[in-house]
This record gives structure tokens, sequence and C-alpha cells, in this order.
């Protein structure tokens, strides 16, 4: 999973009350559920769209009391920049409760049953059963099993029961298959919620709005003006605390199939019929089916990773990868990634994307660029210009969300000179609020039984098909140079590489 910031940015979430609905937390007494879920939840309550006869039952192995665990989440509220109204969190925290047990443990299931009987018993729960599996993968067939053998995953006329699975949703093209296999003996589709919390950022959802809304733009948006489009998730952290489990996984595993690919898709997909979930899901499909995966050849130069040394980030001495807790010191997990792919459809046939992700990047930022080609440069062949600078669309999804479109102007004066301009928009300085980091809405969504922003077994089987070439390439063959770039960079010079050998360079970029 990614790793949990300590920032609360609430936007008022608009809509009907989600119905009735027993909310239960597997892992409820990991960072994910205090810093992630709970805040969200108590967003939900104060925004007034939580149902009467909402409950959260958390539960994990620690034997601690109903008051115990409410303290602990208060705490953990405390050390969020999320301010608490004490009145609304009085209300709400009466509706969690904490149920001590273990995974693997029939019993925990059977007692789990007898209390959210008792729950639609004496409160009138009876709704939505949703279960939230924030604990490893690992557990995720086990989970689903468990309850199905207790009959918690029945659906009756009253009563849906969905599950939302945390990513990463497998490890590889097998394990995903495998995986959706299992789970799919206990649970249909329209039960399954993989959960990516990218789709649930405001500026995210905005994509759509964006190119589909706006006649401007929507012409334009193909091969005949677009030269090349990038994608960047940029973080400038190390792995923290989650070494043990960076080193099994890496960059591309742990961005590119699930955080990636959603922008990717949302950028490059046909306009859906209508927002209805599988509507918007299939133009989705579509991309990621039409990525061409590349051959073993070619992922030594259309794929570059790399590893972050020691540097400096603002003015601080941070170590290198290899001397970090619970990373191994010759480690060759990958902490950067960058590549080339190619999209065979008619709309994008010969425009590369250009993604990456990394950490212990010079900047944090999580953006995607769309580049136009280049105006024809013959008017401006006998005057001081020197080139043309292509206009650039830049959507901006974390942080500062927004939209800039940079363009040319002349410089005032009486010389022919150009200056390149930015039209630019913040949704703060529009709407006059700060934006979710997603788990508000996706919430909300599986609470209401809309699945639009989850994605669906082929979508996830699709992303894995277009990222196995690359694993398999770099299982078999070492790194070359690992640590190869400094903390405080931009990432190995290979991934420059991967551009100017195009000659196209990532978009310039500061704080």
């Amino acid at each position: 999973m990614n790793s949990i910031d300590n920032n609360c940015n609430i936007v008022e979430i608009e809509g009907e009350v989600a119905p009735p609905c027993v909310l239960v937390i597997f892992g409820a007494s990991g960072d994910l559920t205090k810093k992630k879920l709970i805040p969200a939840l108590y967003n939900l309550a104060k925004y007034r769209v939580l149902s009467e006869n909402f409950f959260v039952v958390g539960i994990a192995r620690r034997e601690i009391s109903n008051e115990a665990f409410r303290q602990q989440l208060r705490e953990a509220m405390d050390q969020l920049d999320c301010p608490v109204t004490p009145e609304i969190w009085d209300r709400f925290s009466q509706r969690i409760h904490y149920l001590p047990g273990d995974l693997n443990d029939s019993q925990s299931y059977q007692k789990l049953k007898e209390f959210v009987l008792g729950l639609n018993r004496d409160h009138g729960a009876q709704g939505c059963m949703l279960y939230y599996l924030a604990v490893s993968p690992t557990f995720f067939a086990e989970i689903v099993r468990q309850l199905d053998a207790v009959g918690l995953l029945k659906e009756e006329e009253r009563q849906a029961s969905r599950v939302i699975f945390e990513k990463p949703f497998g490890h590889d093209l097998e394990s995903a298959r495998s995986l959706n296999t299992e789970i799919k003996r206990f649970l249909s589709e329209p039960q399954i919620y993989r959960i990516d919390h990218y789709l649930g950022k405001a500026t995210v959802q905005n994509i759509m709005a964006f190119r589909f809304a706006n006649g401007v733009f929507e012409p334009i948006w193909d091969r005949r003006y677009i030269d090349n489009v990038q994608i960047t998730a940029a973080e400038t952290v190390g792995v923290e605390n989650r070494g043990g489990y960076y080193e099994t996984a890496g960059a591309l595993r742990d961005m590119v199939p699930n955080h990636l690919f959603q922008l990717l898709t949302l950028a490059a997909m046909e306009c859906p019929v209508c927002f209805d979930a599988d509507a918007v899901r299939n133009e989705q499909a579509k991309v990621l089916r039409a990525i061409q995966p590349l051959e073993p050849d070619e992922v030594l130069s259309n794929a570059v990773r790399g590893q972050y040394g020691e540097g400096r980030i603002e003015g601080k001495q941070l170590p290198a990868y290899r001397t970090e807790a619970g990373i191994a010191s010759n480690s060759r997990t990958e902490t950067y990634v960058a590549l080339r792919l190619m999209i065979d459809n008619w709309r994008w046939a010969g425009v590369p994307f250009y993604l990456r992700t990394g950490k212990r990047l010079v900047q944090q930022v999580t953006d995607i660029t769309i580049q136009f080609q280049r105006a024809p440069f013959r008017l401006f062949r006998e005057t001081p210009v020197e080139q043309l600078e292509p206009n650039q669309l830049v959507i901006t999804i974390q942080p500062g969300e927004g939209i800039s479109l940079s363009f040319q102007a002349k410089v005032p004066g009486g010389l022919m000179k150009l200056g390149t301009v930015d039209m630019a928009f913040k949704y703060a300085d529009y709407f006059g609020k700060t934006h979710t980091t997603g788990y508000e809405r996706l919430i909300y969504d599986a609470m209401c039984g809309d699945a639009t922003l989850f994605q669906r077994a082929d979508m996830v089987e699709a992303g894995w098909k277009v990222i196995a070439p690359i694993q398999d390439v770099w299982n078999s063959l070492p790194p070359r140079s690992f640590p190869n770039y400094a903390t405080g960079t931009w990432g190995p010079e290979e991934a420059a590489e991967l551009l100017r050998k195009d000659g196209r360079e990532w978009r310039k970029t500061d704080k």
C-alpha cells in the first residue's frame, strides 16, 4: 500500500444520505484505518451524508475495549491536520465498535456475525454490509472464504454485501488472475470494489469533465494535434518505515499498474455513452488492452529503473535506499521507473505516453502533461526567434490541484521575441475549498453501490499484462549500477535519455 501522509484535506461531500450500512474494517489497528478511513468517515458524518443507522466494526488481533479503541482513534485524529468538532466526534464515535479477532480463526467470523445481527436487531442497521480489507493481500482470499462460510456475504432484497480490496491486487499477472478466480468463488463482480485512492481525488474525476464538457479541447485531443503525453508521480519521501514491504514490491509494482495506469486511461479513453460505472470502465479497459506490451528487447530501450543514493532535499542530508531500515545492502529493488508506451488505436497511433514515478525526487508532484505539436517555424525564420516552444496543458493532481495551459506571446518591444506564458486555474482560488485525499468519495460511493471509480477484474488483468514483460526482463537481468540517481534529483540520466532519443524532454517543473 502507499505510504500514509498526515494530511486531512477535506472537501464537502454533496449528495443524498447514504443507505444504512455496517462497515467492517479488517486491520482496524493499522495506519490506514487511523489516518485515512476514520478521518474520511468523520467527515462524511460532519457533512451529514451518513445514515443514522451507520456503524463501524473494527477487527484486529489486539484485546482492547470499545472505549480504548475510540480513544486511540481520537488521538490519531489530533495528530492530523484535520480539525475535529468535539460534538460531532462524540456522536460519530458512539457508532464505532471493536472486536478482537484472528483473521484465520473461524470463531472470529462467527462472533462478527452475531455482533452484526445484534446491531441489526437493536438499532435497525439492516442495510449494506461493507467489508474493508485494510490488511496484507495475503489475507484477501481467506477473509472472503471465511465471511462466506458464516453467511455474511449473502445478498438479500434489503441488504447488499460488498467487499473493498486495498491495493496491491496481486503482484503480477498470474497472481492477479488467481486472486480474481479465488474471490469470485464467493463474490459476484458487482460485489467487488478494488480501490485506488487516486481515483477519489477531485482533480482526477475532473479529467473526464474537462475533456468531454469543453468543446474547445475534445476536437484536438488526438494524434493530429498532440505530440506526446507525460504522466509524473514524484515523491520526495523515501521508504520511511515500509522497507520490508517495499523490498518485495518496488516502484513498478507499487505504482504503475494501478495509479499511473488509472491516470493514463482517463486521459486517453474515448467518451463513454454515460457516467454509468460499466460504461466508463468499458472505455478504460479498451485503452489498457490497446497498450502495446513491450518485447523483451524493447524493455531494455523503453523502460528505465533506478534506485536512489544519498543526497540532499531542502538542505537535509538523507541516506541511500540500501542503508534504510529493512533494506538489503545489495538490494536490486527499484525506487524509480520511467516507461515509454504506445497505444495502438485510431486516436493515439504514433503518440508516445511517457510515465515516470520515483521516491526521493526533487519535488513532490503528480500531474498529466499534454504536449501539443509545435507550430511551423517558417513565419519566424528571419526574426530573433530561435525556436517555438510547444503548447502544454498540465493537469496537476497534487499538490495545488489545478489546470494550466502554456502558450507563446510576444515580449513587449520593437523586436519579435516570444515568451512562454501560462493561463492557470487552481481549485482553491475558484471554489474556495481544499480537496479530499479520496477516501471520502470512494467509501460513500461504495455505500451507495456506485462502482465507477473502482477497478474491474478485466482492467486489473489488462494492466498486469502490460507490466509482465518488464517484470520478466528485470527479474532475469540484474540492474547495472544501483544506486544510479542521487536523492534530490529527477532520477537517473537514462530517464532523460528515454525522451532525448525521441527529440523530446520531460516537462520542466520547479517549486
